[in-house]
């Protein structure tokens, strides 16, 4: 498509919101954008030659043809902007850049007396999962302190009511050692367990409170019915946890659930940081890559990279700290743009993080070369 084809075509397109296609001559979807008004914003990729981006001509003149369609308004093309490049994946819009490290998972199985463990691979078969984590040594710092915190079975008994009231199963070497209860021989019952699965749960969603409180009340529990051994390693516990508790990254314990992102870019790419904050404690922090195709602007980006990083760490967060406003498709959330306080100075961490993330990023670029 050429300046002239625009200006013939130009006149047509509406000044409504809506959303625009750019499509190749065998009909594939090369690009797709919104705008508050479609004539407005197309015209922009048309203007003097000097002010266009090198990626910009190169989709002009792979363009056959421009499609487009009107909606209600700039917070519905948003949606179905969203919805069209999740199907099409067109060449250049915004692209998440493959990261090379595996992300792995902590599975609390759906089954009777749940096994959990960490896995690299997830399932859509009812069974509970956290994360993903990046960072390899920090999963296994967690799932360490759930074994010497609860005693969980690791076998794949089939531990069904039947089973066990038929004495199928014997105690294992597990049981002897004190890392399991013995569910398979009925010395722990179904609720117990799930007591401790409750728990965990919290850990992982970091409700800290919750938990120290329910090993306070065990402990205090044992000492009333004179079961000082168990009492003690109950206290034993409570000190293991506030260990692990001590040495996550408190910012505020007002600040009870928030989604905190930064980013940072240049010529070829973004990166935008994810703190993870609930009770105040930062639980999980993530960079994502986002390779530059066109003119994307940081709103934008930075949009993209909330909704992906959002959907991968299945977050429901409502509030969500930012740099700078941003729209978003789903209409119930807070965004929450700091300028002083507690939550300024979350916002300034993500960037430091970000900052150096880029600064990295451009060391070994360098060192390549």
């Amino acid at each position: 498509m050429t300046n002239d084809d625009f200006k013939i075509f130009s006149p047509s397109i509406p000044t409504d919101p809506g959303i625009y296609q750019y499509i190749d001559a065998e009909g594939k979807i090369l690009y797709v954008g919104k705008a508050k008004n479609l004539r407005n914003r197309l015209a922009s990729y048309f203007g003097e030659k000097k002010y266009q981006l090198a990626k910009t001509k190169v989709l002009i003149r792979h363009s056959h043809h421009i499609e487009f369609m009107i909606v209600g308004t700039e917070h519905d093309a948003l949606l179905l902007e969203n919805t069209l490049i999740k199907k099409h994946q067109p060449r250049y819009n915004v692209m998440l850049k493959d990261e090379k490290s595996p992300l792995i998972y902590i599975c609390i199985k759906l089954e009777r007396f749940p096994r959990v463990f960490l896995t690299r691979k997830t399932f859509k078969d009812g069974s509970v999962y956290f994360g993903p984590y990046l960072q390899k040594f920090r999963v296994e710092q967690i799932a360490e302190l759930i074994r010497k915190l609860f005693q969980l079975r690791t076998c794949q008994l089939n531990l069904s009511v039947e089973n066990i009231a038929k004495n199928k199963f014997k105690p294992c070497l597990e049981y002897h050692i004190k890392n399991c209860a013995a569910p398979c021989v009925a010395l722990e019952s179904e609720e117990s367990y799930n007591r401790k699965i409750e728990q965990i749960k919290n850990i992982l969603k970091g409700n800290f409170a919750a938990v120290k409180n329910h090993l306070k009340e065990e402990m205090a529990r044992a000492a009333e019915e004179m079961k000082f051994e168990q009492a003690h390693a109950l206290k034993e516990k409570l000190a293991l946890f506030e260990d692990y508790q001590g040495k996550s990254t408190v910012v505020n314990p007002n600040i009870h659930d928030v989604d905190v992102f930064a980013i940072a870019d240049d010529e070829k790419e973004a990166f935008v940081n994810y703190l993870k904050v609930v009770n105040g404690a930062i639980i999980h922090t993530y960079t994502l890559t986002l390779t530059k195709n066109l003119d994307e602007d940081r709103e934008m980006m930075l949009a993209f990279a909330i909704q992906s990083m959002r959907e991968r760490f299945n977050s429901i967060t409502k509030e969500l700290i930012v740099p700078f406003h941003v729209v978003l498709p789903e209409n119930d959330l807070i965004i929450t743009v700091p300028k002083i306080g507690d939550k300024k100075k979350l916002l300034e961490l993500s960037e430091k993080n970000v900052q150096y993330h880029l600064l990295q990023k451009r060391k070994q670029a360098m060192n390549a070369t």
